[in-house]
């Protein structure tokens, strides 16, 4: 039985987080080389830390991507997000490049041949969802956790928050009563900020920002308002703290509202069923919502490598569902392709979208009119409406 009563937390983390700092990297990497050749094939990690960042994996594709190009991209990356710290500068920093060639074994299982369609890039689990809880359909911890540090990037980059540093995480603990949230009971937010700013005066800035993001009468007690608990954070990001890439994969999905498969997103491209099958998921499962057949909806899939046809598929309306759950499955395996190349070209995966995906959530996202997120659109609805009557 489930409960309709109780608290849930999930937190984010800030684009200028270190784990953030390497996925924006990596995924800076994917798009390079997509952008010269949509086929591509990437799966590049990024290490950072004082004053260091350590490029590695395995890519295929235009010669043009050199160990200079990408060690570019990746000093661009820090200096959008703004690192000039004596710690870690997007100049000065060192960066070591340790990419080389993917190899054979894995490209013949993924490539697609004359009798065999392209194969899954490994095998693996992965799962979407979508619930009623926000406009987006979206679990509403995750949801305001993010709004609230995305935010207060955009007032920090647009300069009126100049007491402010990069690297900084939020966490919301919201109320739920007969299964809907009703009102934070927690809010903790941990910013960096210059040295000669006062604590009372960094907890009054994101004030402003917690309160402008939760909906009116939400905002949870002043005790429980906790702003830089441990009393300072001047020392951030990659300094203070190593970052790797495919750290956050919880912030990344549902912020622990539903499961996570385990696979990272950022470093790969879309022949990487971690990241295109989890977004083909996601995609899924928001047009069930979206069509009125569920309140919420968790969709699994499973794959072999170098095999094209999924192992399963299975969902799990939650008890809020106005369809057989095994009738769904069976329409959604005709509406939509979950083959890897079917992934693919639906949601148009080859283009060079990915950077813009680190940071703040891979899903609840709007579709980008240049392609970004369209793994968020809703031209599902229809079609499945139509097939469960």
């Amino acid at each position: 039985m489930t409960r309709d009563s109780f608290l849930f937390t999930s937190e984010s983390v800030s684009e200028g987080h270190p784990d953030k700092i390497c996925d924006r990297i990596s995924d800076s990497i994917v798009d390079l080389y997509l952008q010269a050749e949509p086929h591509s094939r990437v799966a590049v990690e990024t290490l950072a830390t004082t004053n260091l960042i350590v490029l590695a994996g395995e890519t295929r594709g235009p010669a043009e991507i050199t160990a200079e190009a990408m060690e570019e991209a990746a000093r661009r990356c820090v200096r959008e997000i703004g690192y000039e710290q004596d710690g870690f500068h997007w100049e000065n920093a060192d960066v070591h490049c340790h990419v080389h060639g993917q190899s054979v074994d894995i490209a013949q299982g993924v490539d697609s041949a004359d009798d065999k369609d392209e194969g899954a890039g490994d095998q693996g689990l992965m799962f979407g969802y979508a619930c009623s809880e926000t406009e987006p359909l979206m679990p509403a911890p995750i949801y305001y956790s993010h709004r609230i540090l995305q935010e207060m990037a955009k007032a920090r980059h647009a300069g009126s928050t100049p007491e402010l540093g990069p690297d900084s995480k939020s966490q919301v603990t919201l109320q739920y009563e007969n299964g809907k949230p009703v009102r934070a009971t927690s809010v903790v937010v941990s910013t960096q900020h210059q040295e000669e700013v006062s604590q009372d005066r960094v907890r009054e800035i994101v004030r402003g920002f917690v309160e402008e993001i939760l909906p009116d009468g939400w905002m949870c007690p002043e005790a429980e308002f906790y702003v830089n608990p441990t009393g300072r954070f001047v020392i951030g990001g990659p300094d203070s703290d190593t970052g790797l890439t495919g750290r956050k994969i919880v912030v990344d999905t549902y912020g622990g509202a539903a499961p996570h498969g385990g696979g990272a997103f950022s470093g790969k491209d879309p022949s990487k069923v971690d990241r295109s099958a989890a977004y083909a998921a996601r995609y899924v499962a928001k047009n069930v919502v979206a069509a009125g057949l569920a309140d919420k909806c968790t969709l699994q899939v499973a794959y072999a490598i170098g095999v094209s046809k999924p192992l399963s598929l299975y969902v799990d309306l939650h008890g809020t569902g106005k369809i057989d759950e095994q009738k769904l499955e069976g329409i959604l395996s005709e509406v939509v392709d979950l083959s890897p190349r079917g992934i693919r070209e639906h949601l148009a995966l080859s283009r060079p979208i990915y950077e813009r995906t680190a940071a703040y959530g891979h899903f609840g996202r709007e579709p980008d009119n240049d392609g970004g997120f369209t793994w968020e659109k809703l031209d599902l609805v229809e079609p499945i409406k139509a097939a469960a009557t």
